[in-house]
């Protein structure tokens, strides 16, 4: 049966959640296929995301940016790391060539570190890049993209580059440089709507909104959730720093997964980021997100949300008085309005049909 070797970046949780409905869809077309994934990311998060029976590999595969929080990139270190990373690049390439000689994949699949596409290149194994943004991409057009070294950037350059493919899916950063582009729709795993069944989960009444806090894997904001019980909101999280507040309820753990609250939610407050935009415009859910300035993928996402499904901005400071009720209330009146549908993940299929033909052997 035919083995694929998936490669994906812990930064956060965005990289993972955004390959993952790909690869349901691949072990439905293909229930013998095996699938490697290679990524340092804890196994209770890869198992809420994929496949049980996916052989996790808990080696990274590139850098993660160092962050201060879900706002702030802490960008004098992280080019730091990735130019230390290209110093003992050659270090890393053999062993990562080990690795995919010992696997022998039919196909490398990368979201989004470049190592393994070189390293496939090199062996003449197939690798295809799927990701809405690229390294290079986000670290030239950084405050300290003057900074970036040539050969980093050669190295970057010549694995995208190098792949059969780079997918894109929507809401994606232009790549004009690219040779080896397509764009197909959004990707985002879909949950059954059950507002009701989740209310009585949580213990809650059938009126009262739920509102899904989610920021990824990168850290939390520190907020009053005091103003919430007056405006009967019920905020759904996983920060634990919140989880002793009556008007919290955590999910997670034994609780009701992301996946599922989100889903039958009210609405979500969030940061831009390719996950939690796509899989809310997927489920129809409104979106109050804090602005994310200084990340380059930023515009591409905010304008594609604004497009698909209402939304709106919450200032950080504001959402750290618990100031959410207002921004709430005009939210949930607007989305009435609008009454725009949930979108179609339409890149499922599209990256499907893009992939089979290696792993059909």
């Amino acid at each position: 049966m035919a083995h694929l070797y998936l490669a994906v970046t812990a930064h956060g949780y965005g990289h993972l959640a955004q390959v993952a409905p790909v690869i349901h869809a691949l072990k439905a077309h293909l229930p013998g296929l095996r699938i490697s994934l290679q990524g340092n990311l804890k196994p209770e998060v890869v198992r809420a995301r994929l496949p049980r029976d996916v052989a996790l590999i808990a080696h990274a595969a590139d850098v993660a940016l160092p962050m201060d929080g879900p706002l702030t990139v802490l960008w004098e270190q992280g080019l730091a790391l990735y130019e230390a990373f290209e110093a003992d690049y050659d270090h890393h390439l053999r062993h990562q060539m080990a690795l995919l000689a010992e696997a022998r994949p039919d196909l490398v699949l990368a979201d989004i570190p470049w190592l393994p596409l070189d390293a496939a290149r090199r062996l003449g194994i197939p690798a295809v890049g799927l990701c809405s943004l690229n390294w290079l991409d986000i670290l030239r057009q950084s405050p300290l993209g003057d900074q970036l070294s040539s050969a980093l950037a050669e190295r970057l350059h010549g694995a995208y580059a190098g792949a059969e493919l780079f997918i894109r899916p929507a809401p994606s950063m232009p790549m004009p440089w690219l040779p080896n582009t397509i764009a197909v729709g959004p990707l985002a795993q879909l949950h059954p709507r059950d507002p009701q069944g989740l209310r009585a989960r949580l213990g809650l009444e059938q009126d009262q909104r739920l509102v899904l806090m989610q920021f990824g894997g990168t850290g939390s904001l520190d907020i009053d959730p005091g103003p919430l019980e007056r405006a009967h909101l019920r905020l759904l999280t996983a920060d634990p720093k919140l989880a002793d507040n009556p008007m919290v309820s955590r999910i997670g753990g034994n609780g009701p997964g992301m996946l599922e609250a989100l889903a039958s939610c009210d609405a979500m407050i969030t940061k831009p980021g390719y996950g939690s935009f796509s899989e809310a415009a997927c489920h129809g859910i409104p979106v109050l997100y804090v602005p994310r300035d200084g990340w380059p993928e930023t515009q591409a996402l905010v304008d594609w949300l604004h497009q698909q499904m209402t939304a709106a901005v919450i200032a950080p400071e504001q959402l750290a008085r618990g100031d959410i009720p207002g921004p709430i209330a005009a939210l949930l009146e607007q989305a009435r309005l609008d009454a725009k549908p949930p979108v179609v993940p339409t890149g499922i299929e599209q990256t499907l049909e893009r992939l089979l033909p290696w792993l059909q052997t």
